[in-house]
């Protein structure tokens, strides 16, 4: 059972040392990689701090839509900074938002970095080599294509085709933004430590909105034996 805490629900700031935070709304005391940062705009707005660098001091809440619901709705914030401030009725779908787009422009780097192939053959082609991570599916796109990815990847290599996420969280526009290329329906991957950062904000992303830590959630596809994004 975690640690229960009835101390100062305020850290000491973004360069507070530790790996555990309280959750303002649980009141339980959880690894940071479960939580999210919350900090005080000079307006007086609430404002998310996914990178834990905004300054002032900052209270923590568990990284789902539904813990940070209940921070709204329960006036959670107000009791820990201990003062009035303003939380939009928004927060929580902005603070999703957030996490898309952060997942998003990892994929971005990984693109620039040439760890990213897109299009049907070059994705096939990849997953005959045995080099790919994840497929991605942009929503809204071809089902005729995504079912004969997943069948080439299903001719391959069973032990292979375990490890691969399949992911289809975002639509072919925002894929198309990230990865600076028009009409991109599908696309792999690659695998190596560029594309790790993208795997690890994608897992944080799914976690917000299915609020649990670690099972397949909506969108994800993962075949038995699959490695869990988060050892990325």
């Amino acid at each position: 059972m975690l640690a229960r805490v009835a101390d100062n629900e305020l850290d000491n700031g973004p360069r507070a040392t530790g790996t555990e935070r309280f959750c303002v709304v649980t009141r339980a005391v959880k690894p940071v990689d479960e939580m999210i940062r919350f900090v005080m705009a000079p307006d007086g707005s609430v404002v998310p701090d996914l990178k834990h660098q905004l300054p002032g001091r900052g209270v923590w809440v568990t990284a789902t839509r539904t813990a940070l619901a209940e921070a709204v709705r329960k006036k959670a914030f107000a009791r820990g900074f201990k003062t009035d401030v303003k939380t939009a009725g928004d927060l929580v779908d902005v603070t999703d938002r957030l996490l898309a787009k952060s997942a998003l422009d990892a994929l971005a780097i990984a693109g620039k970095a040439g760890c990213v192939v897109t299009g049907y053959s070059k994705v096939e082609a990849a997953i005959a080599k045995g080099d790919v991570a994840a497929l991605l599916h942009g929503r809204g796109g071809s089902i005729d294509g995504r079912r004969k990815i997943e069948a080439a990847l299903h001719r391959g290599n069973a032990e292979i085709a375990d490890g691969i996420v399949v992911i289809d969280e975002f639509t072919t526009d925002e894929l198309d933004l990230a990865l600076g290329r028009s009409n991109v329906v599908h696309a792999a991957l690659l695998a190596g430590p560029a594309g790790r950062p993208f795997l690890t904000r994608l897992q944080r992303l799914r976690r917000f909105r299915a609020g649990d830590t670690g099972k397949p959630e909506h969108g994800e596809t993962r075949h038995k034996g699959a490695r869990r994004l988060d050892s990325e």
